[in-house]
């Protein structure tokens, strides 16, 4: 199943005054807790039960990390820390510093693999990824056949943050 994707038009605009297009994901459904543990039972020798309570214990062993400042790798996935926001609510001496200052939120950083160069690829879960242009699924291009309007790669487009 490829990545869809559509074109987004920016709030904001670039130096020449203009608003870009830019690609942005196109979310198809939700996968919940309950459909994991079927496919993990699937690809295993556990039943659903045994991979439904795993993911359960997995999350309350985490919660406890995390709340006790601690970070959390998981090898494949990545690494689960919690930080505080402050909103811009600043004050003028440490001493006057608190948590209600601030909220709580978890920060996710991707797992990360080494190409053959020996660079850091950041994407690891998405390499190899196929995208395909939600409007364009079942358009020919050319007037071909069905979906010859995709386009293949799992290229990375530029960041429009830059």
């Amino acid at each position: 199943m490829p990545v869809l994707y559509k074109p987004f038009q920016s709030v904001l605009e670039n130096k020449e005054e203009k608003r870009l297009f830019y690609p942005r994901v196109v979310l198809t459904g939700n996968v919940d807790t309950e459909q994991i543990a079927r496919e993990i039972a699937a690809y295993s020798s556990l039943t659903t039960g045994d991979a439904k309570n795993t993911l359960d214990n997995l999350v309350t062993v985490m919660t406890q990390h995390l709340q006790a400042s601690e970070s959390v790798t998981i090898d494949g996935l990545g690494t689960f820390r919690i930080t505080m926001l402050s909103g811009g609510r600043g004050v003028e001496t440490a001493d006057e510093v608190s948590a209600a200052q601030a909220t709580l939120t978890i920060r996710f950083t991707p797992a990360t693999t080494r190409n053959a160069d020996r660079t850091v690829a950041t994407r690891s879960m998405v390499t190899g990824a196929r995208c395909v242009r939600f409007d364009k699924i079942n358009a020919p291009s050319d007037g071909s056949e069905p979906g010859a309007g995709e386009e293949e790669g799992g290229g990375e487009s530029p960041d429009p943050i830059v």
